[in-house]
């Protein structure tokens, strides 16, 4: 498959699934776990049927492995959706999903003992201030709810802001472990999907009556008429729909990508995504996005950049090309 096609859906399904979510929170900003439900139910439904052959294939990497990474998937995933709870805004959300690369260069240090170039640290203080920045900017610009305390409100922001920070460190500690991993075992993509998102399924018992409660509210939500069928379905689900269908576009071209195209390669592209999210998210939604957000949003993304050294790798491919 040639690169260009892997790129176009991880930017054409990433940034429709960020219309599809903010559109869902901004009406039920508490149906995270609703969210994260009927994305791995999909997903593991495709991978039952197209990966392992309705069960009769047997895995590459024993499952034992598979159940610490999966364990750190499940609790990333509901936690980034659990935020929203919080009401945390989109745009800041995208922000600190932006500034991964952070908790990877802290736990690099502490777990695998790695040592990094100044400019990479350079490049993750730039990428801390700019989340501060926009943070900042972001809890200047949140209004509390009518009838909503101001006491309440900043314990909202604190703990949505917090479960952010814990989502970036769970994450970061995930691709440690699926790194040694992959180097024992090798890089099985579809597997490796597949088992992510269906072993986790059993742990959604736990939010069970939260699931139910927004199933409910999204019944009740206004319903969209389909005269050539017959047929009218409450928008919400329509949504939802949306969502978990980009959800697992966006997801599997990332999967494809990383087989394609270099880890450089992959890096630039999801984080040039995440900034077209950014975007998507502020001009068709009219969020807020102060001068604050702009500075901070750009010490985010420039720090990533030169993280994944790009500037420096097309030097290096110009230099070669005059020798």
């Amino acid at each position: 498959m040639h690169p260009a096609i892997p790129i176009s859906l991880v930017f054409i399904g990433c940034c429709s699934n960020v219309v599809f979510l903010e559109l869902i929170v901004k009406e039920h900003h508490g149906a995270g776990n609703l969210i994260t439900f009927m994305q791995f139910l999909f997903v593991a439904a495709e991978g039952f049927i197209f990966t392992v052959n309705f069960g009769t294939k047997k895995s590459v990497i024993p499952l034992k492995v598979y159940g610490f990474m999966v364990s750190f998937f499940f609790v990333v995933q509901v936690i980034n959706n659990y935020a929203f709870n919080f009401k945390i805004p989109m745009t800041l959300h995208i922000i600190f999903r932006a500034g991964s690369l952070i908790a990877s260069l802290v736990l690099g240090v502490l777990i695998l003992k790695r040592k990094y170039p100044i400019s990479k640290h350079l490049s993750v203080i730039m990428i801390t201030i700019g989340i501060c920045a926009c943070t900042w900017a972001s809890a200047d610009s949140h209004e509390a709810d009518e009838g909503e305390s101001v006491e309440h409100f900043v314990f909202n922001y604190v703990m949505g802001v917090g479960t952010l920070v814990l989502s970036l460190f769970l994450t970061a500690r995930m691709g440690i472990y699926q790194e040694t991993i992959y180097k024992e075992y090798g890089k099985h993509p579809k597997e490796s999907l597949f088992f992510n998102h269906a072993l986790p399924l059993p742990g959604f018992l736990m939010v069970a009556p939260d699931i139910y409660k927004h199933v409910l509210l999204f019944n009740q939500s206004d319903p969209v008429g389909f005269t050539s069928l017959g047929l009218t379905i409450p928008k919400m689900w329509l949504f939802l729909a949306g969502n978990v269908i980009t959800q697992y576009i966006c997801i599997r071209s990332v999967f494809i990508l990383t087989t394609e195209c270099s880890a450089l390669t992959v890096t630039l592209v999801v984080t040039l995504r995440k900034f077209a999210s950014l975007i998507l998210s502020i001009v068709y939604f009219k969020n807020p996005f102060t001068l604050l957000h702009w500075l901070g949003a750009s010490l985010v993304f420039i720090g990533t950049f030169i993280f994944t050294e790009v500037l420096p790798l097309k030097k290096k491919e110009v230099e070669k090309k005059r020798q």
